[in-house]
């Protein structure tokens, strides 16, 4: 049984490598000619969709409706684009190329499973593109509250009941340093760029000579993100944050906004009411699965929606 917190994060990603941790038969789809089978909320599924759809639960040797898993995946995608959600298309790429690393396969391999199975690589990405979006989305309807989260006047209850003892969290203060990387220009500098960002992490030595390293090159971008603490840290970097000792950076990573790592300027142990409501509402995520938030949410969803069958 994930967390709440496992599964916003990383369930995407364990769907993922699901799909070629079991044995694969590769048929080579007939061809057909694409209709439109639903529309939901204005929007058309066709027959390739869910065709596309059900070879990929073959793959994974996986029972499932394939129409409804696109009428969920349709209603999903239309949610976190209400909620201003976008995934780029560098990131999906980049998830794709991890998950053939993983697998370790090379990206044609990969291609090639996708097209002869009929699952395709266009559509195995929507699928990724699809499950980074709704993690998010998971993530900030749970912390806004709607997924059962403490709030502050339970966190004084819980206090109460523990002797009245608060608990504690580090917070930091980070520094964020981006080699800019334009979408256009990403395939023939990003090495390049990566070489550079590590050259200035290795001279990374605290926060207050970031700037003056950065004047003499081109396109960084330093940010100043004040302080945060440990349970607001964002999912992607915290684990190398709180790996690294104060006045030195993280690794440099590949963003949709180029190459980037995190300097750790400072960083305290802290306790108080806002803290005490962070620290309980993790340790709470581990009581109500991240399935069930899912679930609830997709059925309001669907609940609201207009789907037609054609």
């Amino acid at each position: 049984m994930l967390s709440m917190r496992k599964y916003l994060f990383s369930a995407g990603f364990a769907l993922l490598v699901a799909a070629t941790s079991v044995s694969i038969t590769v048929m080579t789809p007939p061809a057909f000619a694409s209709e439109i089978k639903y529309i939901v909320n204005d929007i058309p599924l066709t027959s390739g969709d869910i065709a596309h759809r059900a070879a990929f639960l073959r793959l994974q040797h996986k029972k499932g409706d394939a129409a409804n898993d696109m009428i969920e995946q349709t209603l999903r995608m239309a949610e976190v684009k209400r909620l201003g959600i976008r995934i780029s298309d560098a990131q999906v790429d980049a998830a794709y190329q991890r998950f053939a690393t993983t697998n370790k396969m090379q990206i044609s391999q990969l291609d090639g499973i996708m097209e002869k199975s009929g699952v395709t690589k266009e559509h195995f990405k929507e699928f990724i593109r699809a499950q980074m979006a709704w993690n998010q989305a998971l993530s900030a309807r749970y912390r806004s509250g709607d997924g059962g989260g403490t709030s502050e006047q339970d966190a004084v209850k819980r206090m109460l009941s523990n002797g009245g003892t608060k608990p504690t969290a580090m917070e930091y203060m980070l520094q964020q340093v981006i080699f800019v990387v334009p979408p256009a220009e990403r395939s023939a500098t990003l090495a390049k760029r990566k070489r550079e960002a590590d050259a200035m992490r290795a001279r990374f030595n605290g926060c207050n000579t970031t700037r003056e390293f950065a004047k003499g090159l081109v396109d960084v971008t330093v940010r100043d993100l004040g302080r945060i603490l440990a349970p607001q840290l964002p999912p992607d970097w915290a684990d190398q944050v709180k790996a690294t000792k104060v006045g030195g950076a993280t690794p440099v990573r590949e963003t949709e906004r180029g190459i980037e790592f995190i300097g750790i300027c400072s960083s305290r142990e802290v306790s108080d009411d806002k803290v005490a409501q962070m620290v309980f509402q993790s340790e709470d995520t581990s009581d109500k699965t991240a399935d069930d938030l899912s679930k609830k949410y997709v059925e309001e969803l669907k609940a609201k929606a207009r789907i037609i069958k054609r």
